[in-house]
């Protein structure tokens, strides 16, 4: 059996230092057997070595990218003003720091990734289960992003080359040539990721200030089609702030936090390369909720002009760039939009879902081979139709993303936070009959929590353009709150069916 509360780890399997991060006790064999291979393995203390600047940098490069312009800029879309929209997503980014945080503790104090953190919760093979929905999520991401890169390269060649390449024989609803630009991206991201996390941290430092310069570069661009900051500015709420807009705000919100659910679970992944926990929690804390409101600013007030200039809102920034006829201006642009996209879908689309994969079967799936695995399913989920609508990708798509792994989100918050307080033991992540073994390597009451947890939070939903109505229409009222009813629900009554299983199994 295993148990839930704090536990006297053996002095012979890991020592505590100073500072409060746990490693494998100097001389103890590394962990090893069907749960373990090089990758999963806690990272040893001298290799802890991102600095505050570092996890900074991370999400400066993984905020400042197309997606996260178009969250803003399909709130604008939709009907808000600018101060609508960077509201809701402020708010947003606020919210999702905290569970962020919280998960992203035990990475620097024990150097594990999410997987082998969620085996805590769910058991050595029931981790598979929040893995594979989190892998799956980040495949949809990788492809959403991968095809926002390729639509630069496109737009970027047919600007260079003509119309030859503009205008060449569509099939599947695409000229063909969009397709190829879709593909060399795709490539470009699978030669990254193979040189591995060392390549990815200097590639992160490097493309955090260079696409804030790019915006920047876009908003004065903007600013002198329009006349001045005023017209991008003065663009009236289609809403107001009465009842229409808090309608649309509740659901928006949660889109908004949906965006980021990937990471508040997968956090480890990263934080697990920590100098310390202060490194990580101002490295967050400075880097994430302050650069996607900047962010968010830029992109509704150049969305903003995109109506005051065009007559129609501009969503798509790599669409709203191919509009300039200066090629210089267009190149850097582009430029831009492509080091962004790298930047954000390797760190977050490709290393954790490669960790994730490989933590199904240790033996035989690599890092390297997850990332791949990845690349091609990312392919599989028709990311052009995910991305073809602002309601369907903030509505639908973030909606239900952040409705199923916010319930994880409580399940992993409860458990380590609130029966474990923190303590866990290391060698036991890895190996058959320990405290995390459950019954048959599977924690049934995390699984019950989170089947729970995530029917109340999309059952609801609508699944529109995918299909149409609801699966539960009963659950509908509960729809526009999918994250916060998942993480609720799951975190209470995972927290209520561990205790119920007796406080003389918690130290078993």
């Amino acid at each position: 059996m295993t148990d839930t509360a704090p536990t006297a780890i053996p002095p012979s399997a890991q020592v505590t230092l100073a500072d409060g991060r746990v490693e494998l006790a100097p001389g103890a064999p590394a962990p090893s057997g069907p749960y373990a291979n090089e990758d999963l393995l806690p990272v040893p203390v001298e290799k802890r070595t991102w600095t505050t600047y570092n996890f900074s940098a991370l999400w400066v490069g993984m905020a400042h990218n197309t997606a996260s312009w178009t969250l803003a800029s399909g709130l604008i879309a939709v009907g808000m003003d600018w101060k609508q929209a960077v509201f809701t997503i402020a708010l947003a980014n606020v919210i999702v720091l905290v569970p962020m945080l919280l998960t992203g503790h035990a990475g620097p104090k024990y150097g594990i990734p999410f997987p082998v953190f969620a085996r805590a919760s769910f058991g050595i093979r029931g981790a598979n289960l929040p893995a594979v929905v989190r892998a799956l999520v980040a495949c949809g991401w990788f492809g959403i992003q991968t095809w926002i890169g390729g639509e630069a390269i496109y737009f970027l060649a047919g600007k260079l080359i003509g119309n030859g390449w503009s205008d060449a024989g569509s099939f599947g609803g695409h000229p063909w040539t969009m397709w190829l630009s879709f593909g060399i991206f795709w490539a470009i991201q699978v030669a990254i990721i193979y040189r591995g996390m060392e390549t990815i941290r200097r590639f992160e430092n490097w493309a955090a200030p260079f696409v804030l310069v790019g915006a920047l570069v876009m908003l004065i661009w903007m600013s002198n089609k329009a006349g001045g900051f005023g017209p991008l500015l003065d663009q009236p709420s289609k809403l107001g702030w009465g009842a229409d807009f808090w309608k649309l705000f509740w659901p928006s919100l949660m889109g908004m936090i949906g965006f980021w659910s990937t990471l508040s679970l997968n956090i480890p992944d990263f934080t697990r390369y920590g100098k310390s926990q202060k490194a990580q929690t101002w490295g967050q804390a400075l880097g994430l909720p302050t650069t996607m409101t900047l962010f968010a600013l830029l992109s509704v007030m150049v969305t903003s002009g995109s109506q005051a200039v065009y007559g129609e809102t501009i969503w798509d920034p790599v669409q709203l760039a191919a509009k300039t006829d200066n090629v210089v201006g267009l190149l850097f642009a582009l430029v831009t939009v492509l080091v962004a996209t790298l930047s954000v879908n390797v760190a977050a689309n490709l290393v954790s879902p490669a960790f994730d994969f490989s933590n199904i079967a240790p033996r035989r799936i690599t890092f390297r081979a997850g990332a791949l695995a990845t690349c091609v399913i990312g392919v599989l989920i028709f990311p052009w139709k995910l991305y073809s609508d602002p309601q369907g990708y903030i509505f639908t798509w973030l909606g239900l993303v952040g409705g199923l792994l916010g319930t994880v989100a409580g399940i992993l918050i409860a458990d380590y936070w609130i029966l474990r307080r923190g303590k866990l033991d290391l060698t036991d992540l890895y190996r058959t009959g320990g405290r995390y073994w459950y019954e048959g390597g599977w924690n049934w009451r995390a699984v019950v929590a989170f089947v729970v947890g995530g029917v109340l939070a999309v059952g609801g939903a609508s699944f529109k353009p995918l299909i149409d109505g609801r699966p539960v229409p009963a659950l509908e009222p509960l729809a526009d709150y999918g994250w916060a009813v998942g993480l609720g629900t799951s975190m209470v009554l995972y927290v209520a069916l561990m205790l119920a299983r007796g406080r003389d199994r918690l130290e078993a």
